[in-house]
C-alpha cells in the first residue's frame, strides 16, 4: 500500500478511515490489532523494528509510550491512542516535528470519518482555576 502522508485534514481522514479497514482486515485473519500489525500492514518491509519502535514510544498516552504488541481498541468507539499513533505516524513519515502535527484537522477528520462518534479534543484549554479565582 502506498500512502502519500502530509500534515493535512485530508490525508488524516483517510488514516481513520484505514485504521478502520485495517482492524476488520486483521480481524478476519485472526491477527492482533496492534501498532506492530498495522505498521506492517500500511508500510510492509519499511516497517522495521526501528521504526516500529519511533513510532510506538512517540505515541504517548498518559505520559507512557504505547507497546507495539498491546491490542488496540476500536477507533470510532476509543480515538485516543490512534489520535497519538496517527500524529506519530505523520510525524515520522514526514520528518514533521510531534508538536507541529496538526491536532485540529486530526480531530475534524476524525469527526468526518466517524460522524455518529463524539468529536474528539484532548487538546482544548483548561480552565487555569488560579486565574478566574483571582478576579
Amino acid at each position: 500500500m502506498n500512502l502519500e502522508l502530509n500534515n493535512s485534514q485530508e490525508c488524516f481522514v483517510l488514516l481513520w478511515r484505514r485504521l478502520e479497514c485495517t482492524r476488520r482486515l486483521l480481524g478476519g485473519q485472526c491477527k492482533r490489532y496492534c501498532i506492530r500489525n498495522i505498521l506492517k500492514a500500511w508500510f510492509g518491509s519499511e516497517a522495521t523494528d526501528d521504526f516500529i519502535w519511533e513510532v510506538c514510544h512517540m505515541a504517548v498516552v498518559d505520559d507512557e509510550p504505547q507497546e507495539g504488541w498491546n491490542e488496540l481498541p476500536i477507533p470510532s468507539l476509543y480515538p485516543r491512542k490512534h489520535r497519538e499513533l496517527l500524529r506519530a505516524i505523520v510525524a515520522v513519515k514526514t520528518g514533521v516535528s510531534y508538536r507541529k502535527v496538526n491536532l485540529k484537522a486530526l480531530d475534524k477528520a476524525y469527526s468526518e470519518a466517524f460522524p455518529n462518534s463524539t468529536p474528539i479534543n484532548v487538546n482544548k484549554k483548561k480552565r487555569n482555576d488560579c486565574k478566574r479565582n483571582s478576579k
